[in-house]
């Protein structure tokens, strides 16, 4: 992320909840959604690679609870350093 885009995130993220609810709807929208048929393709790939990982023992699974409060603590230790 760039110093600009770090420095309008921060700016966001201090905003009430509904301005920045819309903001990031906003912001969604703005970005072409499905993407290119190689970037399609790029994900199905990926997906079976992780696919046979995991059924071949190579692979970790997580419990999606688990992972979402990872991904929380480190969004919340992002924001905050």
């Amino acid at each position: 992320m760039t110093s600009t885009a770090k420095k309008i995130l921060d700016e966001a993220l201090s905003l009430p909840e509904d301005d920045r609810r819309r903001l990031g709807e906003a912001l969604l929208d703005s970005v072409p959604r499905g993407g290119s048929e190689d970037t399609q393709q790029a994900w199905v790939d990926e997906a079976r690679r992780r696919a046979e990982r995991v059924e071949r023992g190579e692979g970790e699974l997580l419990d999606l609870d688990e992972a979402l409060t990872d991904l929380r603590a480190d969004v919340r230790r992002i924001h905050q350093g």
